[in-house]
């Protein structure tokens, strides 16, 4: 309870009776889920403007027609995002997660995007991404059992390992 006065006198304001009870739970509803992202894009869309996201889905698919693989991520507001991104046991080593990085930038540049970023734990996933021009920009050491969580970044137009000039 928090008292202050003024001219009209002492008042009250009791902050835990605005305050809704909180509740933990280890689900999600969908329903729940989608209120709360429905809330988070309103809120991006006053405060950014409407977003152009689309979709961005590459499957690679076993020989049943399944999917048992590929690339799933989204453009919007200049910049591809890859959420997720798995090759299979029988097809790796073979240039697949490149294959896969290569085209859904292309599509992400055709979208007028900027860049693309991609977040990992796996550090053989961070090689693949570094090989295919992607910077490390951020880090959490020993994340897990001895992992760090890496973020990585890619400026479409700019060579790999290359740093912004300054003029002398």
């Amino acid at each position: 309870m928090i008292q202050f006065g003024s001219t009209g006198g002492p008042y009250s304001l009791n902050l835990f009776a605005m305050t809704p009870p909180l509740s933990l739970s280890d689900t999600v509803p969908e329903t729940a889920r989608d209120a709360i992202l429905a809330g988070i894009r309103a809120h991006n869309d006053t405060l950014l403007g409407p977003t152009d996201r689309r979709d961005v889905f590459i499957p690679i698919t076993a020989e049943d027609g399944s999917v048992d693989g590929g690339l799933i991520g989204y453009t919007g507001r200049g910049w591809l995002y890859v959420e997720l991104l798995f090759v299979p046991d029988r097809l790796r080593g073979q240039g697949i997660a490149a294959k896969l990085l290569a085209l859904a930038e292309e599509e992400a540049r055709t979208r007028g995007c900027i860049g693309a970023y991609i977040d990992t734990i796996n550090p053989v996933a961070c090689r693949t991404y570094e090989r295919a021009g992607y910077s490390v920009f951020g880090r959490i050491e020993d994340f897990t059992k001895s992992y760090d969580i890496c973020w990585l970044i890619k400026r479409f137009g700019e060579a790999p390992d290359s740093k912004p000039q300054t003029e002398a």
